[in-house]
């Protein structure tokens, strides 16, 4: 299937590792244009790598904090300047702190506001207009499945992340017909995070190797966890002319995990 994104310009936020880096790098294979923030240089320098050996498009790879209104600005400015305009935004975010309710301080609710809600706020409106213009513009928010199925000591993510699925409906309202907008739901995919907490379960003597942990991360029907190029596949359809139909669509990619 023909996605059609050679010479589009796709913006990813916190894409410098995980499941917006598979995004990013899914839409550079397309031969689309792309532009990673991230919060670490050493994984932005990578990224930028990365993305290079991709695809044949140019890539724009920055340090930037997405909970800072005017850093999210500046890197939508930059990437319109940088590549000539902007057709797909796809936003992503780490996970804010875990825990259960009685034990999550007033701070943390402020601070998992930010990082998840705020950064899809600013990043969205600040990249409306050059989406409006474009022939092509699509919105693709990764959240989580948590957003319909909550997750035991997660509460931040099971809350918070509701937010954004309420934005991404009403947005496919008020942006279209020029505009599209819609969010993927991951279940446990093979990401350096859950590769970090495997790790360390077998450093703790709960696996005997990383196999047997990564295979008991998920219970999902398919049996076992995603490879992040599978989330990306996703996000690269959704931003293509193959998805022009879909629309304030929320799909779970999860391997069947969640029962709802």
């Amino acid at each position: 299937m023909e996605l059609e994104l050679e010479g589009n310009v796709a913006l990813c936020t916190a894409a410098t590792s995980g499941l917006g880096l598979a995004s990013a790098r899914r839409l550079a294979n397309e031969g689309a244009d792309v532009a990673v923030c991230g919060t670490t240089a050493e994984h932005v320098d990578r990224a930028r790598q990365d993305l290079d050996d991709a695809g044949t498009g140019d890539v724009l790879a920055v340090q930037a904090d997405i909970t800072d209104r005017a850093a999210v600005e500046a890197f939508v400015e930059e990437t319109v300047d940088e590549l000539g305009g902007l057709d797909h935004v796809v936003t992503s975010a780490g996970g804010p702190a875990p825990g259960p309710f009685l034990e999550t301080t007033e701070r943390q609710w402020y601070t998992a506001y930010d990082l998840l809600v705020m950064s899809y706020v600013w990043t969205t409106r600040f990249g409306a207009p050059y989406l409006r213009d474009s022939d092509a513009g699509t919105v693709v928010a990764i959240t989580s499945r948590s957003v319909q199925e909550v997750i035991d000591d997660l509460v931040l993510s099971n809350a918070v992340r509701r937010a954004v699925i309420g934005l991404v409906k009403t947005q496919a309202r008020e942006f279209a017909p020029e505009v599209r907008v819609n969010a993927v739901l991951p279940g446990a995919h093979e990401t350096p995070r859950i590769e970090e907490l495997v790790e360390a379960a077998v450093e703790r003597g709960e696996y005997d190797s990383y196999e047997e942990g990564i295979a008991d991360w998920s219970d999902a029907p398919l049996g076992r966890v995603g490879n992040p190029e599978e989330l990306g596949d996703v996000v690269a359809y959704l931003s293509s002319a193959r998805s022009s139909y879909v629309t304030g669509t929320a799909l779970p990619v999860d391997g069947g995990s969640m029962r709802s």
